[in-house]
């Protein structure tokens, strides 16, 4: 039975649920430009934590962990501008997710360093 690994589960359904953002922005409020951006960055979290899994090396390790980190904040911020623009309401729970998604590869990657307990 595979272990189950808590972040590529957690990055694994935010991606998900960027993909419903993104499908609604388009179809919806035809907001094209800012939600491809939040599409790519978004989902992107999650591949660089699948990287990060099978990693080389421990350096590899936190290379991809510091990718997904990066990833995560500019999810974010395109969340954050989205909300401002009033394309995605401000009681929407992608922000709150996006928040949880940005602790989770910043703790890992602060406690494999060795910097950092949360």
């Amino acid at each position: 039975m595979a272990k189950q690994n808590l972040i590529q589960d957690k990055s694994f359904d935010f991606a998900l649920s960027i993909i419903e953002v993104y499908k609604n922005l388009t179809k919806n409020k035809n907001e094209y430009i800012m939600s491809k951006q939040l599409l790519r960055s978004g989902t992107s979290i999650g591949a660089n934590v699948n990287e990060a899994i099978e990693a080389q090396s421990r350096a590899d390790f936190i290379h991809k962990l510091s990718i997904a980190l990066k990833e995560a904040r500019e999810t974010e911020y395109w969340i954050r501008l989205l909300m401002a623009a009033d394309y995605i309401e401000n009681k929407h729970t992608i922000h709150n997710e996006a928040q949880v998604i940005i602790k989770n590869p910043y703790c890992y990657h602060q406690n494999y360093k060795g910097t950092e307990q949360c």
